[in-house]
């Protein structure tokens, strides 16, 4: 093994597979380990995980990627994990009552509304930086309480744990002694005041969570206690959401550094330093970070399909056998001008939030086949990008931000240069790809260093970040803001309001 210890073992738990990896003191990676996780969906909308499963794929993963490497040369453990998924457990057994209800779950939807109808939006917002949409963790856990017989009575007597996925895998790796949670995932609950960072007692009365549920709120770089998973004790010094984690990864922590993150869904978040954001364009207001004594704060924009796309088009139509074969089946299609794909499988997020908005193809023609439609399911994931981008410029403007000079992008779909460069094309925005493109677990990793020290501050951070390749836009402004145009026809064909 070229690198030497000591070493920092990320688990980044997302919606699709959980991995973990072993990353060295310069943040190249060691070894690393990865498994699929299994999608349930009961109803129409509702998705869900077995969060027994997601804790035993979480001890496999660490356990095959440190082996060969004694616990005692890991000097931390960081947590980045799918975010307002929500798990409600018992604390003595760590038995969960239900599966956990994935970000995606929309049974709540209807409930957002009547409390916006209601009048209890612009609290929230105030509060919270979010809106009132079943995306978030506080109707998911309501519902929970509200559906599992004898569990709202059990929670009133401390009986039961409710958290993020962050917080159920600190909960089980240490053995049930910790139950917390860091200040980027806390921020996604509905529950958080950003003003304090503190759960709120108006906000957990509106939601009717008590809060004898709810885990410690802690900062992103410190001390979620000592697992014995690895053989020997090892402390976890790092936790955040994985978009506030990429972005962590992305050394983003300059005012107006934006970052995009390509999993299954699509995520950018633009750093707006020490002050409490404010949207005016429908995205959020959240925390970035909380280390070092600092505490950032930034506005996102949240588009629930991208890699899900690519994922229906292999699994659900059998276009491609594996995800990578759509860069080469795109490149093969003929002008796809006047087609579109709207992928709202699960509504419409930022900045419409729109949750009863269903996916369409528009402009089919006897010409179309599989490579245009290929080509189309990634033009709109592109699409998608700059409809937040026009929207978080727009944000930006008022909180004495620049446009952002670059896009700095992360996650499985960046690997494909073709679909690098039409990101670039579509948005009109440059486009770095970093050396390292796993940057949501890197920057658990950076967390969980810093607060063992292996890092000495941000700036020694920035210096280890490096850029793979820049993709500038080729494509001319008339004909991207032209396909951009008919986008937003499509979008409009597909909205329910």
């Amino acid at each position: 093994m070229a690198s030497e210890p000591p070493y920092i073992l990320a688990i980044d738990q997302g919606t699709t597979s959980t991995r973990a990896i072993v990353f060295d003191s310069i943040g190249a990676i060691v070894a690393s380990h990865a498994i699929e996780i299994r999608q349930i969906y009961p109803d129409n909308g509702w998705v869900e995980h077995d969060a027994e499963e997601i804790w035993q794929s979480v001890r496999t993963c660490c356990r095959v990627a440190t082996k060969g490497i004694a616990a005692g040369d890991i000097a931390a453990i960081g947590i980045t994990n799918q975010r307002e998924t929500t798990v409600l457990w018992d604390r003595r057994t760590g038995a969960p009552l239900h599966n956990a209800i994935v970000w995606q779950d929309r049974r709540t939807a209807e409930h957002c509304r009547a409390l916006k109808a209601a009048g209890h939006e612009p609290l929230v917002a105030k509060r919270t930086g979010l809106l009132l949409d079943s995306y978030f963790s506080a109707t998911k856990g309501q519902w929970l309480l509200d559906h599992i017989p004898g569990a709202r009575a059990r929670a009133e007597s401390s009986e039961l744990a409710l958290g993020t996925i962050d917080s159920w895998l600190i909960f089980k790796l240490t053995g049930g002694r910790v139950h917390a949670t860091d200040v980027t995932n806390a921020s996604r609950t509905l529950l958080l005041d950003l003003a304090t960072l503190a759960w709120d007692d108006e906000l957990l009365a509106l939601f009717e969570i008590p809060r004898a549920l709810l885990p410690e709120v802690r900062d992103s770089a410190g001390d979620f206690g000592e697992t014995d998973l690895l053989g020997a004790p090892v402390r976890i010094m790092g936790v955040a959401g994985d978009q506030q984690a990429a972005a962590f990864g992305q050394a983003c922590f300059a005012r107006g550094d934006v970052k995009s993150t390509y999993g299954t869904g699509c995520f950018a978040l633009v750093n707006t330093g020490a002050t409490v954001p404010t949207s005016t364009n429908r995205l959020l207001g959240t925390v970035a970070y909380r280390a070092a004594g600092q505490t950032a704060y930034a506005i996102e924009g949240s588009i629930f399909v991208a890699g899900a796309v690519v994922q229906w088009l292999r699994d659900a139509l059998g276009l491609i056998r594996e995800s990578h074969e759509i860069e080469a089946l795109a490149q093969t299609a003929k002008s796809s001008e006047g087609l579109y794909f709207v992928p709202a499988f699960t509504g419409l997020g930022a900045p419409y939030w729109e949750p009863d908005a269903r996916g369409a193809i528009i402009g089919l023609t006897r010409d179309t086949g599989v490579a245009e439609i290929a080509r189309a399911a990634l033009d709109a994931v592109c699409f998608q990008t700059r409809d937040l981008l026009e929207a978080m410029e727009a944000d930006m403007h008022v909180a004495g931000l620049g446009a952002p000079a670059a896009l700095k992008v992360d996650g499985g779909m960046v690997r494909n240069d073709w679909f690098c460069q039409r990101l670039a094309d579509l948005t009109g925005l440059a486009v770095e790809r970093p050396r390292v493109t796993e940057t949501t677990a890197l920057g658990a990793a950076y967390l969980a260093g810093l607060a063992a020290g292996i890092f000495s501050g941000f700036d020694d951070i920035s210096r280890a970040w490096a850029l793979d390749r820049r993709f500038d836009p080729l494509m001319p402004k008339p004909t991207r803001d032209q396909a951009y145009e008919g986008w937003m026809k499509a979008v409009a064909r597909v909205r329910t309001n």
